[in-house]
C-alpha cells in the first residue's frame, strides 16, 4: 500500500516558477512508477509527466517540455515537479500517481494503482 500527498501548489504570476512534491510512504517507494496528471476545470485528468523508479527515463506531455522537470528522491521517498514559464493554461489541480514498476503505458491513467488528493494550481495572466 502507498499513501501519497501532494503539496506546493499555489497561485502564481504569468511567467514564474512552481515546484510540486509528491510525499509517499511506504517501504516500496524506491521501486515505484510515479507520474504527475492535472485537471483543468471543465476537462479531464491528463497526463503531464512520469518517471520510472530509477529516473533513468521520464515522459513530458509536449506542451510542457522545457518548462518542467519531473525528479524524485527516492530516499526521500519524494517526487518533483519544477514548472518554470508558467502559463495560464497550466492552471490545474495536479495529482500525482504511483504504481510498482513495469508499466506498459506510463502516460496511462489507468496504469496507476495510487493517487494523491491533489494540489491547485492557478497561473494569471
Amino acid at each position: 500500500q502507498v499513501q501519497l500527498v501532494e503539496s506546493g501548489g499555489g497561485l502564481v504570476q504569468a511567467g514564474g516558477s512552481l515546484r510540486l512534491s509528491c510525499a509517499a510512504s511506504g517501504r516500496t517507494f524506491s521501486s515505484y512508477y510515479m507520474g504527475w496528471f492535472r485537471q483543468a476545470p471543465g476537462k479531464e485528468r491528463a497526463f503531464v509527466a512520469a518517471i520510472r523508479w530509477s529516473g533513468s527515463i521520464r515522459y513530458y506531455v509536449d506542451s510542457v517540455k522545457g518548462r518542467f522537470t519531473i525528479s524524485r528522491d527516492n530516499p526521500k521517498n519524494t517526487m518533483y515537479l519544477q514548472m518554470n514559464s508558467l502559463k495560464p493554461e497550466d492552471t490545474a489541480v495536479y495529482y500525482c500517481a504511483a504504481s510498482p514498476d513495469g508499466l506498459r503505458y506510463p502516460t496511462d491513467e489507468n496504469e496507476y494503482e495510487y493517487w494523491g488528493q491533489g494540489t491547485q494550481v492557478t497561473v494569471s495572466s
